[in-house]
């Protein structure tokens, strides 16, 4: 935690219980026998009695407060190794609409990526045509306003290039030195533009190493279950289904769990001592307190 305060011997505060003793069991008998008029004078002077013993209680505290060593701890966590790479494709053709289907995958991958910490990643779109609307990145903050942003229809609202999407968002792990490489693709259709053949797409998915999660939503007919159960088995993925909001959630969970990046970090820890603030008060009060006791004596 950052910042905070901490004693290094927060034992040494134990010294105030002798003290508060003291004061109750140890006060001093023989005034009374060298001046029977000690409890008028007692009276006369209480005021600077109880002004002097707040100074006491305070030098004693700011002592202990010293003794006790108060240190700010700053750790700092040096990552060793890196997080997944992950790319989510996103169908926004026009099927999407129905039963709010695109505002609850939003929601819900704006919820997956909080998890993701240290990992990059990067989205793709996909309707009539696909495209790269982020490449990986660690800024997951500049993928949820971007979601925020994205409607049904974005990339056309006909058609459902799905092959075109697997390809193009292959690509982005090209240059990709990860050692683990992710792709979740969800969609509500079947792709019906040839430009991309699956082949091809299952090809660049296979050569560039990457496991694909394949989530297929909506009632029997609305997508292929054979199509992405292949793509997800030749890339070493699992495919999904769902047909409720929960269900949908609880895949994005399972793909999370399944696939939990093991970050190792260093962490070094940065101290900086304060006992020299509550020192100096107590030399303060301690010098005040001789002040007051030669102004009584003279």
């Amino acid at each position: 935690m950052l910042n905070q305060i901490v004693f290094e011997y927060p034992w040494a505060f134990l010294i105030i219980i002798p003290f508060i003793i003291c004061q109750m069991y140890c006060k001093p008998k023989m005034d009374a026998i060298f001046f029977p008029t000690i409890k008028f004078l007692k009276k006369a002077t209480k005021k600077s009695m109880v002004l002097e013993n707040v100074l006491k209680v305070l030098t004693l505290l700011f002592l202990t407060t010293s003794l006790a060593s108060p240190i700010i701890k700053d750790e700092i966590s040096i990552k060793n190794d890196k997080g997944y790479e992950i790319s989510l494709i996103v169908d926004a053709s026009g099927s999407m609409a129905q039963n709010n289907k695109f505002g609850i995958v939003k929601e819900i991958l704006s919820d997956f990526l909080d998890k993701r910490v240290h990992d990059k990643i990067g989205l793709s779109i996909f309707g009539d045509f696909a495209y790269v609307a982020v490449p990986l990145t660690y800024d997951k903050e500049s993928i949820k306003r971007l979601l925020k942003r994205v409607q049904v229809g974005i990339a056309g609202s006909r058609r459902t290039a799905l092959y075109e999407a697997l390809f193009l968002s292959s690509n982005l792990f090209k240059n990709s030195h990860a050692k683990k490489k992710i792709a979740i693709l969800l969609t509500d259709g079947m792709n019906n533009v040839d430009n991309i053949h699956l082949s091809v797409a299952i090809k660049t998915v296979k050569k560039y190493g990457i496991k694909v999660y394949t989530v297929g939503i909506g009632g029997v007919g609305d997508f292929d279950p054979v199509v992405l159960k292949k793509i997800a088995d030749e890339s070493g993925g699992k495919f999904f289904q769902a047909n409720s909001k929960q269900k949908l959630k609880e895949i994005y969970d399972t793909i999370d769990k399944l696939e939990k990046s093991k970050i190792k970090a260093n962490k070094y820890v940065k101290k900086r001592y304060l006992f020299a603030y509550p020192l100096g008060l107590a030399l303060f009060l301690t010098i005040l307190l001789l002040f007051r006791k030669n102004r009584e004596l003279l």
